[in-house]
């Protein structure tokens, strides 16, 4: 529902309103008719399916309150128990297959009331203060019945499994209510809970009657969404903020019935501590509940904690607008000007309604709800009549669930030596947090990322935790100033030295033996003579007496110079050419890409790599235009003037001249800034609009031929290639299919010409790098397959402007030049005996299962490698890989880029959580997940992913976790963010998109994540969310939670996602800070279209400008600015990525997905 449109009143008699959609409920073992059934008048108590004493009506997170008589000796369903129906999915209608978006039991409120000033929110680390549920004041709780009464079978079946507790004895209140002491708020009603009481009133508006348009498409109204700022204050866990590893938390999902002792302090800590802590019945620090009110029904009872100055009601009352804008973010805003005076009153209530108390709102944004789960209340039908007060109990609070921000924080605070890699199987500090690495035998965790740095022994045992094992490699990754980057070591004509068995490499885990003149390979245990020119003796320890004088012998990562056995056709390699391809069809001289590009050449090739930076590249260049047919230009240095060469028969592509077209770029450059000068003027009166592509690529590749070397295309491309030639493409986006069975075959390419040519660019070492400025649909799946097959990268900037976005694009196009590049790779992983690698994830080609081939390798790019055990490994030896890159250096030098890792072993699944890596699973997750649309439908992927999560935790409650209640989560520690993390994937664009995503977007963002770092895909999936409120010194604000509800309107926020930067500023923002960031005192005066930060003679402006270009310069994509204005249009855009809120696609938020995985666990459990 729409947070804007303004809930209507529930329709007296129990009628329901026009245009409403009733969901049909799944009968629980055949019990009872679909449509409500009529309303029999108040239950009396125990009467089936009526609510016990003591029952919580709020059922977003239904706490667990206790019968006074139960009916059975079984305990009372948990909120999320195993007789729920699979969650259904109600989105807007994109799409069939949405799953997932609904776990949410009563929806979900993003967005803080208009504040003023930023919301304070407790520490998540700080103690909780038990008892302290903040009410509001008791409120009355109805019970609502909308279905035939389930027979005591099924009440039986519904509370089997579950626990009991003492619960409040009855009180002649009302028929079978009673106010639960604040003690027991945390708890279930023992029947399936078909009643239904109101939400606390806190800050609810008035509602006016709905517009009675005949056709008007409404929401399933069920009332107001929980305003927000009234959750319970946050849980915490009670032990110390940092648990050793190992120790688990527990979170609410339920908790067991809570002893009502007067408890005030925090639990003993314990090895599991549980979020919350028992509640107390001492409420000190909020507002205390009042005695049950006698105040009429429209007045609020009880005292009400203010949600920010007492002239701001949160929501303003009015009529539901009339057009609101499709739901693609997040959820809507929700900001509104202050209402009238009146705001905070009701309307009285029309009999045989709720008192007081709007309906219960139903939980999707702006959607008829699908079925619910059994055993949970429906919502919005009538009400019966008024019972006596209880105070009500409320949804799971955010901050009492883990905190990425937290551990982030927790992780960086921890983080003050260096990360010495000498100790096998200790894991690196984040890759958020800021560390210097100091190689002493294990390979840098900027070239190595492992998911688990103990791996099970056995397979077994792999397979019962489920935990994938795999490690993220990168292998030319750039390194920070302060670090030795890699030493090269020549071992002269024989070459490196490796073992005679297994072929691996000398490194630090060859022990050598028989007074040094042999050594046992670490790998494969063969033993190997050592030649004579690399003979050393011993010292005591058999250790080589050099072994500190050899990186090959004490560090993780080196370099050989390769030999010529180890290059193409035994022949030292030449050094690589860039050839640089313009489309200029109408389309790519009107945008003004044309223009753009040639003026950047100019200068851009005075930067091409170079090994040496006081000496020129030795990296050629050569230059062809194309739209139907292709042009050549000879731009030899002895030239007056370039000469042009047109090729039109595309079908049968060759180069039309040798001498001339690849040149040194300091001996051709009068040539070549002649014909950059001139290419732009040749083609603006254009009209030819059909471009090739196939060819093109075909004529860069022959080029590469001719000269004998390897190489990369530039390829700058606008459209989709129908002019008739080989790769010709047809237009087959097709939106029906997005959600069915056939969705997959839109991101497998539609001809197989591009495979073949992707194997033939391999052979030659030819990458291909695709710069894309599409306006239309250009079938990207299949034009990325070269790019993808060759280590290549594509960039995508669709409607693109020269004004807007030429920004991006050249800076893109630099470090795309410039970059540190590897060329005609091949990498090989090599393990110890008892697991191999069997599966890879990345940009590259492999002819076989064992060499992955990259025609080119950047520094930005990573190859996910997957392990699996072929036999037992042992906890002494634990277990070592080593990964080999051949490739060819930008000055054509042939070299061996080794990086070794060794983690240990265990037999206990204890140790194997307590040492894992949450986000580089996550990093294989997402490659394994975006990988298998290609096979499989969307939807059974996400459910794949969420079984194997559920799998993971599941494990380890059963087998690690110290005896607790069914009701309580329990997650490794270094696991907690598991959940919130994997929901951000599940709901990312390629497997939930919106309606606004077109495939294309979709493709390019499954072709991007398949070569992300850790960092990277970190970024990707939980972006990161600045406060701008004092930036001084280096420090960088501590970030806030990627949820609407901790913007302040006061603020202005960063927010920076890896390939995006918004900068949110809110509509309350203090005129300083305005003027301080866009030097304009008024939010109306902000030009929401400017792409960069004015340059203001101010520390503020300064340091902002600062952090801005910093964060760029860590990410390997220029990341364009967007100001966003609080309730702008753009602003839907912005709340996309406001990932722990629901989706506009369907995706649930955080709480409503941790339930869900809850909810998983406990049915593999059972």
């Amino acid at each position: 529902m729409n947070v804007n449109q303004q809930t209507p009143m529930a329709s007296p008699y129990g009628q329901p309103q026009p245009g409403y959609g009733q969901p049909s409920y799944a009968p629980l073992g055949g019990g009872y008719p679909t449509p409500y059934a009529p309303y029999n008048g108040p239950a009396s108590a125990y009467q089936h399916g009526a609510p016990p004493q003591g029952y919580s009506p709020y059922a977003s997170f239904p706490s667990k309150a206790v019968a006074a008589n139960p009916v059975s000796d079984l305990s009372s369903p948990v909120d999320l128990g195993p007789t729920r129906a699979p969650p259904t999915s109600a989105p807007p209608a994109v799409s069939s297959s949405q799953g997932y978006s609904q776990y949410s039991q009563g929806d979900i409120q993003n967005g803080p009331p208009p504040v003023a000033q930023p919301m304070q929110r407790p520490a998540v680390s700080q103690p909780y203060t038990p008892g302290a549920m903040n009410l509001s004041g008791p409120h009355p709780s109805y019970p609502q019945q909308y279905a035939a009464p389930p027979n005591m079978q099924q009440v039986t079946n519904q509370m089997t499994g579950m626990q009991i507790g003492p619960g409040p004895p009855p009180t002649p209140a009302g028929p079978g209510y009673a106010p639960p002491p604040i003690s027991a708020a945390y708890s279930v009603a023992a029947p399936p809970s078909y009643t239904q009481g109101p939400p606390p009133v806190s800050a609810v508006p008035p509602q006016p009657p709905p517009h009675s348009e005949a056709n008007a498409p409404q929401p399933y109204y069920g009332g107001p969404p929980p305003p927000q700022q009234t959750f319970p204050p946050s849980f915490s866990s009670a032990g110390p903020p940092s648990q050793a590893p190992g120790q688990h938390q527990s979170f609410p999902s339920g908790p067991p019935p809570v002893p009502q002792s007067t408890y005030t302090g925090p639990p003993p800590h314990t090895a599991q501590t549980s979020f919350p802590p028992p509640l107390s019945s001492q409420a000190s620090s909020f507002p205390p509940t009042a005695p049950p009110s006698t105040a009429p029904p429209a007045q609020y009872p009880g005292p009400m904690p203010p949600p920010g100055p007492p002239s701001q009601p949160p929501f303003q009352s009015g009529p539901p607008p009339q057009t609101q804008l499709p739901p693609t973010s997040m959820a809507q805003a929700n900001h509104l000007p202050p209402g009238p005076p009146g705001a905070m009153q009701q309307p009285p209530p029309q009999s045989g309604m709720q008192g007081g108390y709007p309906p219960q709102q139903n939980g999707a944004f702006g959607q008829v709800r699908g079925p619910q789960y059994p055993g949970q209340p429906s919502y919005g039908g009538p009400a019966p009549a008024p019972a006596p007060a209880a105070p009500s109990q409320k949804r799971l609070d955010p901050d009492s669930i883990p905190s990425p921000i937290q551990v982030i924080e927790d992780d960086k605070a921890k983080t003050s030596e260096p990360f010495t890699t000498g100790v096998r199987g200790q894991a690196p500090p984040l890759v958020t947090t800021n560390f210097q690495v100091k190689d002493q035998g294990n390979a840098s965790p900027r070239f190595v990322r492992c998911t688990a740095y103990n791996m099970p022994c056995t397979a077994d045992m792999a397979r019962q935790s489920q935990v994938p094992m795999a490690a993220v490699i990168k292998p030319l990754a750039t390194l920070p100033p302060d670090e030795t980057p890699p030493y090269i070591v020549d071992h002269g004509e024989g070459g490196p030295i490796r073992c005679n068995r297994c072929k691996a490499y000398m490194c630090p885990y060859m022990q050598f033996i028989e007074g040094g003149r042999r050594f046992q390979c670490g790998f494969c245990s063969c033993v190997t003579d050592v030649p004579p020119h690399y003979f050393q003796h011993l010292d005591h320890t058999g250790k080589r007496v050099d072994c500190y004088d050899r990186p090959e012998l004490s560090a993780g990562s080196y370099e050989f110079l390769a030999t010529v056995d180890y290059c193409k056709n035994n022949k030292l390699p030449q050094p690589p050419a860039y050839i640089f391809l313009i489309d200029v069809s109408y389309n790519a001289v009107k945008s003004g890409m044309v223009n753009i590009v040639c003026q950047e050449l100019k200068t851009l090739l005075d930067y091409l790599p170079r090994e040496n930076p006081d000496a020129d590249s030795e990296v050629r260049v050569g230059f062809i235009t194309y739209n139907k047919v292709l042009h050549f230009y000879n731009v030899k240095s002895s030239l007056a003037q370039p000469q042009m060469l047109v090729v039109s028969d595309v079908a049968d592509m060759f180069l039309p001249l040798l001498d001339g077209f690849l040149v040194n770029v300091s001996e051709s450059r009068v040539v070549i800034e002649s014909l950059l000068e001139q290419i732009p003027e040749m083609f603006a009166d254009t009209r030819e609009t059909e471009t090739v592509f196939g060819p093109v690529i075909q004529a860069g590749l022959e080029a590469l031929k001719a000269a004998d070397c390897a190489g990369k295309l530039f390829v700058f491309h606008t459209s989709l290639p129908i002019a008739e030639a080989p790769g010709k493409l047809k237009n087959r986006e097709d939106k029906k299919l997005v959600g069915t069975d056939k969705e997959k075959s839109l991101f497998q390419p539609q001809v197989g010409f591009y495979g073949s040519l992707a194997k033939e660019c391999v052979a030659q070492g030819c990458c291909v790098d695709l710069f894309l400025f599409p306006n239309q649909y250009v079938d990207v799946a299949t034009l990325g397959v070269v790019p993808v097959s060759t280590g290549g990268s594509i960039y995508k900037y669709t409607y693109f402007q020269a004004q807007a976005d030429s920004e991006r694009f050249l800076n893109d196009l630099r470090r795309d030049v410039q970059k540190p590049m590897g060329f005609d790779a091949v990498m090989r992983v090599r393990t110890s005996t008892g697991i191999r690698a069997t599966d890879f994830f990345g940009s590259f080609y492999m002819s076989n299962t064992t060499d992955v081939e990259l025609a080119g390798l950047d520094c930005d790019k990573t190859v996910t490698v997957e392990f699996r055990h072929d036999d037992k490994l042992s906890e002494e030896t634990g277990a070592l890989m080593q990964c080999a890159v051949l490739y060819t250096s930008c000055s054509g030098q042939r070299r061996l880029r080794v990086h070794n890792m060794a983690v240990n072993c265990c037999s206990q699944l204890a140790d194997l959580y307590r040492n894992c890596e949450t986000d580089t699973i996550i990093n294989y997750f997402s490659k394994y997940a975006y990988r298998s649309v290609l096979t499989t439908p969307t939807k059974t992927v996400r459910d794949t992913l969420v079984n194997q999560c559920a799998q993971i935790l599941a494990c380890y409650r059963k087998n690690c976790a110290s005896p607790s209640s069914a009701g309580q989560l329990i997650l490794p520690e270094c696991m907690k963010l598991l959940p919130v993390y994997l929901n951000c994937v599940l709901k990312s664009d390629m497997l939930l998109p919106g309606g606004d995503v077109s495939l294309d977007d979709r493709a390019y963002l499954r072709q991007l994540l398949s070569c992300m770092d850790v960092a990277e895909s970190h970024l990707f999936f939980y972006p990161r969310l600045l406060p701008l409120v004092k930036l001084e010194g280096d420090s960088l604000p501590v970030a806030v939670r990627n949820s609407e509800e901790r913007l302040s309107k006061g603020g202005v926020y960063l927010l920076e996602t890896g390939l995006h930067l918004f900068l949110w500023v809110g509509a309350n923002a203090q005129q300083e800070l305005l003027l301080n960031i866009f030097g304009t005192p008024t939010f109306s005066q902000i030009d929401p279209n400017m792409t960069s930060l004015p340059i203001l003679d101010n520390p503020f402006s300064q340091r902002l400008r600062e952090i801005v270009e910093s964060f760029r310069a860590q990410r390997s994509r220029y990341m364009k600015l967007m100001v966003v204005k609080q309730e702008d249009k753009a602003e839907l855009i912005f709340k996309h990525f406001l990932v722990e809120d629901k989706s506009g696609s369907g995706g649930a938020s955080y709480v409503d997905f941790l339930c869900h995985m809850h909810k998983e666990i406990r049915q593999l459990l059972s």
